[in-house]
């Protein structure tokens, strides 16, 4: 075969990108914590709620429904670079780590056009959060999650197995509720194990944004048993019982304390705090062993 361009150079002389469909390039920030809820007895333990950042937009398209904070890729900057960038400039919130989940790139995910969205997830705790909206955000607002499967259905299609399982998506702030059914459909063959996410149906979420808080709340519950990310939504010193309510919290679940102190116990250290303000026997304080991975 006989080469058009004898050498590299020449070869980039004449490429024209416009030659080529490209779509737009975006990223979206998917930002998790634990906000405390106070209670009256002074008994009881402060309730737990496993929150998500959402902004109001305040232009077209889906003006005055709530999304992911976000934007678009400039000329010059990383994607990673964006999502920091926008994360600040919508909501106010700097000085927090980002880890890409997954990049969602169907064709007519946006009204607007092509746009390809890489998605980031966010998690500290409570205090490292400052909201500001800004930009083309009117409002920033912290949501309350819920989580639940709602249906299973197993089909014998081609000689594959497909499980097929509905989950209801509920974002709640004070009298403000944003829902979503997602299915998520399992295609199970001997060679491959594809996983798949649809929207069925959406109340007063913009864009694809609940498939995408979807998939970010599955994979932090997938690997939070394999990872150090609970720590993540903690201060540097908590008690073993503010541990044990953050693996609660994002899995939805009670968990048994006996069991779940064996299986931590090397990945914390114990120190000579204690809580102040408790009775006469105020709780010990922890840190994360550093030195330890799950």
């Amino acid at each position: 075969m006989e080469l058009k361009h004898k050498d590299e150079s020449s070869f980039l002389t004449a490429y024209n990108q416009s030659d080529y469909d490209r779509p737009s390039l975006a990223a979206d920030m998917v930002a998790f914590t634990i906000i405390s809820k106070e209670t009256k007895d002074y008994r009881k333990l402060p309730e737990k709620a496993f929150s998500l950042l959402l902004i109001k937009r305040g232009e077209h398209p889906y003006m005055n429904f709530w999304a992911l904070p976000g934007g678009f890729v400039r000329t010059g900057e990383t994607v990673e670079a964006t999502a920091y960038r926008e994360l600040e400039e919508e909501a106010g919130v700097t000085d927090i780590c980002l880890s890409q989940i997954h990049c969602f790139s169907e064709p007519k995910r946006d009204p607007r056009g092509w746009i390809v969205s890489c998605s980031f997830m966010a998690l500290a705790e409570e205090e490292q959060y400052h909201l500001n909206p800004g930009d083309d955000a009117v409002d920033a607002k912290w949501f309350n999650i819920t989580y639940d499967l709602i249906d299973t259905k197993t089909e014998e299609i081609a000689n594959k197995q497909v499980i097929k399982k509905q989950y209801q998506l509920q974002l709640c702030h004070l009298d403000l509720t944003l829902s979503a059914l997602i299915e998520v459909s399992i295609d199970l063959s001997s060679k491959r194990h594809k996983i798949t996410y649809d929207i069925r149906k959406t109340e007063g979420i913009a864009f694809d944004h609940a498939k995408i808080i979807a998939y970010a709340i599955s994979q932090l519950r997938e690997n939070l048993n394999t990872s150090m990310l609970a720590f993540e939504l903690l201060p540097d010193y908590f008690t073993l019982t503010d541990l044990q309510q953050v693996y609660e919290t994002v899995l939805g679940e009670e968990l048994i304390t006996a069991n779940f102190r064996r299986k931590i116990a090397d990945y914390v250290v114990e120190t000579e705090k204690r809580v102040e303000g408790q009775g006469h026997r105020p709780s010990k304080l922890y840190q994360r062993n550093v030195e330890k991975r799950m």
